[in-house]
């Protein structure tokens, strides 16, 4: 057996964890850790290897197994979702991370496990944060003898060791050959262009090896091998791809050392495993297909981003583990500065769902659990908003939890086989979780007959519309109705617009939606239609009834509406019941045109009354609201308020409102002058001067002397005053002699306060 790097400090490892319960080992790509360490540790007992992606875990199973002399399923195994070789010896298990979870849903003590083994953690999957969680958690409470090892190549070792309760860091050197590592400038050719060019550059100049090819996606793997297929025959190269949803066949096909020389097209699936032999050159993109998820909106993002330092580094480091080798990346030695140091982690960025399921399952409580980094508050409301709304309670819970799909997935399944369609639900689920579109291919057929065993459900007689119904109960939240042409109204509000081509139905539950935006709204690439009859089983329905103002009959409508979210099922019209509400309504609306009642002027006026007789001000609205007690319209309001009835209903003290500030004063003439009142301003009042006549002192309002305006008989001012009687003897005898000349008709009397000039004025 070669010996490797990692093998020299594996005796240090051993020692320490004969010490202690926890250890953290860090070692660059190469260095043997995920096949030399974890066999080594079958010392202290029963091994569980958890690896964040299941080609690294058949893969480590596989070579340990063979350094072993053993097949895999007999020391040595694995498990991975919908794959598993293990048996009744098997003592060290390689797995994924989330296949812990489930197993602590039955094993909740990890029995007879005497060391668990985090490999890659570094890539901070939310599987990953997870399972450290429970088992620090395990070891904690019911399990203080239980070892944790946390192994990566790009980590940085301190604060994970300071999680860990301060525990050993061991450090492996490790032996990369050397690297011929070449930048190339940036380009805006296509990516499978850019590929090919690489290609053709490195074969020109002689390979060491075969190559790795790292792409953003397996849409992109596909465009690269098509540009590339025709010329990399011709050269006697062959052309494999590599991606998760391929089969474990065409998977080992891809990484499994043949006879020819050969390019492997992959997903940064191919980052952390163990070595491929014979892989001696890579190519990166420097590209990463990243599925996010908004905890607001539930609508799933994949989209294609750069790769951390560290994401480059592992890639580089495929080049180097058996020989010297060659890395291409296509893109500046810049652009790599530029980018962050590490990929945040799946736990700050993800949808929680999944993981609040299986906490959920497991009766633990997320705030009770010592996180790495706390998932945030928001994402964790959301997560629980959408268990709720896919009724993940109680025993359906952990029958969800029980099956190894998302939430939404889990209850299609459940609902499909309480409907009668198990298969085809079962079929579905497998599609949708795979990503797999059209006829099911070898893999979904697989899945799909492995979620059937996991389900324990009694066969039901088949709902003709089940699978539908199913859909809905798995994605309840979007449900959609038609408004006009592609685009669609969502029950959490706003719109999206599906995909064009397409022949929409009038009630529809969107499946596949992105926030790819198309016109400013987000895509739905899949849907199934449904009746709205079928809404009314759901638990959202609610059925809401409001007042809603008719603007061009001006009159309030009672509507009665059954709703689902923000989408109407039903509506009806009617005479509002309600007579309170609807008072209400009316009143504030017959404010906004309180002109339609009363004239502004008047209004303005009557406030400055009642102000100056300090009564304070009139609650328009309030007075309005009585008058308009059984009343739904303006023309109803109207038909009360005419002739005074609002300036009446507005003025609760009226006859107080008369004494202490009257609208008129009677004169010596007989004549009754308007008193104006204007807000902060003495009132005043306006009349010929000769209704004045006999009159010795100002008139006076309350405590107040009036503002006097003598008009002349063309109804002009010819004296402002609020001293009447000193008008009288300063200043009338000139005007008197004024007015004689200009209006020589009028009688103007020597003596303003005598009977003669009394009579003058009444005439």
């Amino acid at each position: 057996m070669i010996r490797l790097p990692v093998d020299e400090v594996v005796p240090e490892i051993l020692g320490f964890l004969r010490t202690h319960r926890n250890l953290v080992l860090e070692a660059p790509p190469g260095a043997g850790k995920t096949t030399r360490v974890p066999p080594a540790l079958l010392e202290f007992g029963p091994v569980l290897v958890l690896e964040p992606r299941r080609l690294a875990a058949r893969l480590a199973a596989k070579r340990v197994a063979q350094e072993m002399g053993e097949p895999v399923g007999e020391t040595v195994g694995y498990q991975v979702r919908f794959d598993e070789a293990a048996g009744p010896r098997t003592r060290l298990r390689f797995l994924t991370e989330g296949i812990l979870t489930r197993r602590l849903l039955t094993d909740p003590q990890l029995k007879g496990i005497a060391t668990v083994v985090l490999d890659e953690f570094h890539e901070r999957h939310l599987d990953g944060d997870l399972a450290l969680a429970l088992l620090l958690h395990l070891q904690r409470t019911a399990r203080p003898d239980l070892r944790l090892l946390v192994m990566s190549a790009t980590l940085d070792a301190g604060p994970i060791a300071k999680h860990l309760g301060e525990c050993p860091i061991v450090r492996s050197p490790g032996k990369l050959f050397e690297t011929d590592l070449r930048y190339l400038p940036a380009s805006t050719a296509p990516l499978e262009l850019q590929v090919k060019s690489a290609l053709e550059t490195l074969v020109k100049s002689g390979l060491p090896g075969d190559v790795l090819v790292f792409l953003p996606g397996a849409r992109e793997i596909r465009r690269a091998m098509d540009a590339s297929a025709a010329w990399l025959q011709a050269k006697g190269i062959l052309a494999l791809p590599l991606f998760g949803d391929l089969t474990p066949e065409e998977q080992d096909r891809a990484v499994e050392k043949g006879s020819r020389p050969k390019v492997i097209f992959s997903t940064n699936i191919a980052e952390s495993s163990v070595t491929i032999e014979g892989v001696r050159v890579v190519i990166d993109s420097g590209l990463a297909r990243i599925a996010e998820d908004s905890p607001f909106t539930g609508l799933p993002s994949l989209t294609v981003k750069r790769i951390s330092q560290a994401s480059a580094t592992q890639r580089a480091g495929r080049a180097a583990r058996t020989g010297p080798g060659v890395v291409v990346r296509l893109y500046p030695a810049e652009d790599l500065h530029r980018r962050p140091a590490q990929d945040a982690p799946e736990l700050l960025r993800r949808e929680l769902s999944q993981l609040l399921l299986d906490l959920l399952a497991m009766g633990v409580d997320e705030n009770h659990l010592p996180w790495l980094d706390a998932p945030p508050p928001a994402a964790v409301a959301a997560a629980r908003a959408l268990l709720r709304r896919l009724g993940a309670e109680g025993a359906r819970a952990k029958a969800m939890a029980q099956l190894p799909l998302h939430p939404r997935l889990a209850r299609l399944v459940l609902e499909g086989a309480a409907r009668g369609v198990r298969r085809a639900a079962c079929d579905t689920a497998a599609q949708l979780s795979l990503g797999e579109t059209g006829d099911l291919s070898g893999l979904a057929r697989q899945v799909s007959r492995q979620i059937d065993r996991a389900l324990q459900s009694p066969t039901r007689s088949p709902d003709p519309d089940g699978l539908d119904k199913a859909l809905l109960a798995a994605f309840p939240d979007r449900v959609a109705k038609h408004h006009r042409d592609e685009e669609v109204r969502l029950t959490g509000g706003g719109s999206a617009r599906v995909q064009r081509g397409k022949v929409i139905p009038p009630w529809l539950v969107c499946i596949d939606v992105e926030e790819r935006r198309e016109q400013g709204l987000p895509l739905v690439r899949d849907f199934v239609p449904i009746e709205p009859d079928w809404l009314l089983e759901m638990p959202e329905i609610e059925e809401r009834q409001e007042l809603l103002w008719h603007r061009e009959g001006s009159r309030i409508e009672a509507v009665t509406q059954l709703r689902y979210g923000a989408l109407v099922i039903d509506e009806t019209r009617g005479r509002p019941t309600e007579p309170e509400s609807a008072a209400h309504l009316l009143a504030a609306k017959a404010k906004e045109q309180v002109h339609r009642f009363i004239d502004p002027d008047e209004l303005a006026e009557l406030q400055a009354r009642l102000a100056f007789a300090g009564l304070g001000e009139v609650d328009v609205e309030a007075r309005i609201a009585e008058l308009a007690q059984g009343l739904v319209s303006f023309a109803e309001l109207e038909a009360v308020t005419r002739n005074g009835g609002l300036e009446r209903a507005l003025v609760a003290e009226a006859a107080k409102l008369e004494r202490l500030a009257p609208p008129r004063i009677q004169l010596p003439t007989g004549r009754q002058a308007r008193v104006r009142y204007i807000a902060g301003q003495t009132p005043w009042v306006a009349s010929r001067l000769q209704d004045f006549f006999g009159l010795r002192e100002t008139p006076r309002v309350g405590q107040v002397n009036l503002v006097v305006h003598l008009l002349a008989p063309n109804q002009r001012p010819v004296q402002v005053t609020q001293d009447l009687a000193g008008f009288w003897v300063r200043h009338y005898p000139e005007i008197r002699k004024e007015l004689s000349r200009r209006y020589p008709r009028h009688a103007w009397p020597l003596d303003p306060l005598g009977t003669e000039a009394l009579q003058v004025g009444k005439r």
